[in-house]
């Protein structure tokens, strides 16, 4: 089976395409720069017959282009984020992560418009300081307006917003075509190797005040496990689990 990936040459979605090839997926991915993403990949995955790179600014895309990229896929993934330079936060696109999911779910319904038995798996990587309105989340009065502050003077955190609302809103659960899943880690950090993870509805502390921390390579193994268990998908399908690493 194949997964789209986008915001794959990011360091999470680096690691997810490892996750994927080592699960026997074929990889599709879109980056703006195939020589950039070359030279910061391991030769095992850079030879991999498995994975198909097209080089392309996502947004600049045609319609028939992005549905050619979404065809066939059974998951497609947005590790997509805003490059933290003044440029990346302060510039445009503003909305690139809401853009790209909802162009790519235009795509996916485009392609797939009979696909009432198999939807299409859509996974949208975002961020704990997020909160699930829709599941009737509570968060304190100081992180909420914290929060508020964020979402005015750093426009990406608007964008993380954004996203994930176009998926509970639009997408919902009765969609033929697609369903969903909107993961979110706490402070990202590196490792090297998969440990054990936690994975909850909501957030277990604040976000904004008490974080909690989530490797990226933890990160890509749940979403790894979405795109390739049974199980896993249909325990988070339509939710926004939230992923913390075990304290060791």
């Amino acid at each position: 089976m194949t997964t789209l990936i986008v915001g794959a040459s990011g360091a999470t979605g680096r690691l997810l395409i490892k996750q994927l090839l080592n699960a026997d997926e074929k990889v599709k991915i879109i980056v703006r720069s195939a020589d950039t993403f070359y030279s910061v990949l391991p030769d095992e995955i850079r030879q991999d017959n498995r994975l198909i790179i097209t080089e392309a600014n996502l947004l600049n895309m045609t319609n028939a282009e992005l549905e050619n990229q979404v065809q066939g896929c059974r998951a497609v993934v947005s590790c997509l984020g805003h490059n933290l330079s003044l440029k990346g936060m302060f510039g445009h696109p503003r909305r690139l992560v809401t853009n790209a999911v909802q162009r790519l779910c235009q795509a996916i319904e485009k392609t797939a418009p009979s696909l009432k038995e198999t939807p299409v798996k859509f996974i949208l990587m975002n961020t704990t300081g997020n909160q699930n309105k829709h599941d009737d989340e509570k968060v304190s009065t100081s992180q909420a307006l914290v929060v508020t502050m964020i979402r005015v003077f750093l426009p990406p955190h608007a964008d993380n917003e954004a996203a994930a609302e176009f998926l509970q809103t639009r997408i919902l659960g009765n969609h033929n075509q697609i369903e969903w899943v909107v993961v979110r880690p706490d402070s990202l950090t590196d490792e090297t190797s998969v440990t054990e993870y936690d994975v909850f509805t909501s957030p277990i502390r604040s976000a904004i005040f008490d974080a909690g921390k989530t490797s990226r390579i933890n990160v890509a193994h749940f979403m790894s496990q979405l795109v390739s268990n049974v199980e896993t998908w249909n325990k988070w399908k339509a939710k926004m689990p939230v992923i913390y690493n075990v304290s060791r």
